[in-house]
């Protein structure tokens, strides 16, 4: 049976809920920066690693779980005003966004309609699995889509900011399996789920 690719939720979260301040700024400027947290981005997750992260730490070759990244336009910008019109040129990328135009100096694809229908394509072809950025709002229109959340919960809250499924996410109750608990000497605890009773087929890391 052919492996099922998957849309993968792989999100910072503050104990209170929030994966970004009420300015929807890069997590970076609050999440703590632990060596064990740095250690375990670039052993299990390299990829995630921004261009100029890998770069800087002699990373190179292709991801271990993710070949694509998707996000939407708030996530996007963030790179856009460090001056970086892709920030994961190692892996394919797609924006969504209804108002962005095409962005010729980069291999980004802005999808500008229909992000499911879109997802859902993505999933219909070969490669490894799909690596959902954010932000919430995105988050929150491809909630049937996505097959596990990764969530590396920080030991801090933030008392306001932008929610894992935005701030306009209609009520929905989704039941989740727990598949993995590890805590870190700094002080993160990575979290694993899959959806309860799904049957798509699961693929083990």
């Amino acid at each position: 049976m052919p492996q099922h690719r998957r849309l993968k939720y792989f999100v910072a979260l503050s104990i209170d809920g929030f994966i970004a301040g009420p300015d929807g700024g890069d997590p970076s400027g609050w999440w703590p920066i632990t060596d064990d947290y740095i250690d375990f981005i670039r052993t299990d997750y390299p990829e995630t690693l921004p261009g100029p992260a890998r770069d800087a730490m002699g990373i190179a070759g292709p991801g271990l779980h993710f070949d694509t990244v998707i996000e939407g336009r708030r996530s996007f910008e963030l790179g856009l005003a460090t001056g970086l019109p892709d920030a994961y040129p190692h892996l394919r990328h797609l924006v969504v966004s209804s108002t962005l135009g095409a962005y010729p100096e980069s291999a980004v694809e802005i999808v500008s309609d229909d992000p499911v229908g879109r997802v859902r394509d993505l999933k219909g072809e070969q490669g490894k699995d799909i690596w959902l950025v954010g932000g919430g709002t995105l988050a929150s229109s491809l909630r049937s889509e996505i097959d596990e959340l990764i969530i590396k919960l920080g030991p801090l809250t933030l008392g306001t900011g932008v929610p894992l499924w935005g701030s306009e996410s209609d009520f929905n109750t989704e039941i989740w399996t727990n598949t993995e608990v590890r805590a870190f000497p700094g002080g993160m605890t990575l979290l694993r789920f899959e959806r309860a009773g799904d049957d798509r087929q699961t693929v083990v890391d």
